[in-house]
């Protein structure tokens, strides 16, 4: 896509996400597109974004994370700070994914040892009944 500015639907296919999607995150106020009559007219600013907006979701940025980088967008200055500003939104979503498998393998230890002790009781419950039997 190399032109000058694109329609909804050229945004939509390119990205493979729908015009709704598109127009919730103008709602937001993450996308400005111009007006001709009824129709959009996106800026290549807005595909900038919006692939911003859709690998931010992937890494696990909320909206508003996204919002701060393409507030931030500005290629004349080389994005040196909207860089700087998202490598520290990555360090603190890695810290958070780090505390989320740490908390998981804690989960899956007492699941473990849940499993065990509901395994001895049902034993020791089946023994006393085959004694009750066998009586």
């Amino acid at each position: 896509m190399s032109k000058k500015t694109y329609s909804i639907s050229d945004l939509a296919n390119a990205l493979d996400i729908t015009t709704r999607t598109i127009r919730f995150y103008e709602e937001q106020g993450m996308l400005s597109p111009t007006r001709r009559g009824q129709e959009r007219i996106y800026a290549p600013k807005d595909l900038v974004a919006l692939k911003l907006i859709l690998r931010g979701k992937r890494i696990g940025f909320s909206l508003a994370e996204c919002k701060t980088l393409i507030e931030l967008y500005d290629p004349k200055a080389g994005n040196e700070k909207q860089l700087n500003i998202m490598l520290g939104m990555i360090a603190e979503r890695r810290e958070q994914l780090e505390q989320q498998l740490l908390d998981i393998e804690q989960m899956k230890l007492e699941l473990d040892i849940a499993e065990e002790r509901c395994n001895t009781a049902l034993a020791k419950t089946r023994q006393q009944g085959e004694a009750v039997k066998d009586a």
